[in-house]
């Protein structure tokens, strides 16, 4: 990434239909300086809280404070290693808070962090809120949801069709504040192509909008009218949790240079790099040859035969070896269903929703919202919904599916802000 490409990005929260209390929490720091940006980078973090009535905003709210104040303070050279040590600090501080009123004890939060930096995107990760990636009409889960479920699956594979995981959705393994010390998931860097988007949400979100509706959304929309119409689809459904989402979308490169390799920059310890043994071993047998051809030139042929066919073996089967290791450990194959999201290694991928489909969705939502805000009197700006819900009924006649769900969106949110609000007391 480059420190020209324009970044674009909206934050988007919400009470939800049944809670009383927002324990969500969410920050966004861009770099104004060039310095800045090349030691740190971009910073965006969600954080969800847990404890009920105002201890959970109290957990979220520490997390979003500290996070990013450790991490543009730190010392540390390394992004990476400023970014795990910030998230641990927030782990130390909310825990603290948490032993020292009775009411506050193990409180805790979820706290998923992305900072886009010139060697690509680096996130520390704790909880089930989650960062995507959506490029083109892929979707990549970057984070691995520490809950029971997700553990469960990640156990015993195929095995655990035979398991009801519906009961562990919402139990989570692992947050900040509870223990005094937190183990905290580091991926990346992850290359950034230009139009990348990211996504950071609480499951009050990712729970009941799907990964294709959300790659769907946020390739047709821009980051604000994509955090807006996430939030609204949560409602539409219920609304069951807080939910809050940040869209950030990486800009086009400068002119003159070109994109980087979509290629995965390898950890440190990447068991598919070859160290100094390898290297011994292909100097030993390579030697062997050698000498083995140097007896068979001084007159004994059978000797030198037999060293020659032993070092020529031992090369064969490095190379089969070294071939084996460089292999993905999983690899799809044609018949797999990439509409489908895929848990793999520990995240998922799967495909947008297909444009026609989705605007279809929309406009059925649209048409029982419009039907109900009739029905029970909601005061909304019909002439105003009513034109963008023509513009959107006028593009899907002409086919321009993108269009029509830009402008189904918009009358969407026309209904959805004068819902009428009824919120009953609960906790996460």
């Amino acid at each position: 990434m480059y420190w020209e490409q324009t970044i674009q990005h909206a934050t988007q929260t919400d009470l939800g239909l049944r809670r009383k209390n927002n324990e969500d929490s969410s920050i966004v720091h861009i770099c104004t300086d060039y310095d800045e940006w090349v030691r740190r980078g971009h910073l965006f973090v969600v954080a969800d809280g847990m404890g009920g009535h105002a201890v959970g905003e109290l957990a979220s709210r520490l997390a979003i404070e500290t996070v990013p104040h450790a991490f543009l303070k730190s010392q540390s050279g390394d992004a990476r290693t400023a970014l795990k040590s910030a998230v641990e600090l927030a782990n130390e501080i909310i825990n603290q808070r948490g032993t020292q009123n009775l009411d506050f004890l193990h409180m805790g939060t979820t706290c998923s962090t992305l900072t886009l930096t010139p060697r690509g995107a680096l996130i520390a990760h704790v909880g089930d809120s989650r960062v995507y990636r959506v490029r083109r009409d892929r979707i990549d889960q970057l984070t691995f949801d520490h809950s029971l479920e997700w553990e469960i699956e990640h156990l015993h594979g195929a095995d655990a069709g035979g398991i009801d995981l519906s009961q562990h959705r919402n139990v989570i393994t692992r947050s900040l504040g509870p223990e005094e010390s937190v183990r905290v998931d580091v991926e990346g860097p992850y290359p950034i192509l230009p139009g990348d988007t990211f996504v950071l949400c609480s499951d009050g979100l990712s729970n009941p909008v799907s990964d294709p509706e959300i790659a769907a959304v946020v390739r047709e929309l821009s980051p604000r009218q994509s955090a807006q119409l996430l939030v609204n689809l949560a409602n539409i459904r219920g609304g069951p949790d807080n939910s809050t989402v940040i869209v950030v979308r990486v800009g086009d490169l400068p002119k003159n240079v070109a994109p980087p390799p979509p290629v995965e920059i390898p950890s440190a310890d990447d068991e598919s790099e070859l160290g100094w043994g390898w290297l011994g071993a292909f100097w030993g047998v390579s030697m062997a040859i050698v000498l083995g051809l140097s007896i068979v030139m001084f007159g004994h042929p059978m000797e030198g035969g037999v060293v020659t066919g032993a070092g020529a073996i031992g090369l064969i089967v490095m190379l089969i070896a070294v071939v084996r290791r460089k292999r993905p450990e999983t690899q799809r194959t044609a018949s797999d269903d990439d509409s489908q999201t895929m848990l793999c290694r520990p995240h998922r991928t799967g495909t947008a929703k297909d444009s026609k489909a989705f605007l279809d969705d929309l406009l059925a939502m649209r048409a029982e919202l419009e039907r109900s805000a009739h029905e029970d009197g909601w005061n909304v700006d019909w002439k105003q919904h009513d034109t963008d819900r023509d513009a959107a009924l006028e593009a899907k006649s002409s086919k321009r599916y993108g269009r029509g769900i830009r402008d189904c969106a918009r009358a969407i949110d026309a209904l959805m802000s004068k819902l009428p609000r009824g919120n009953s007391n609960g906790t996460k």
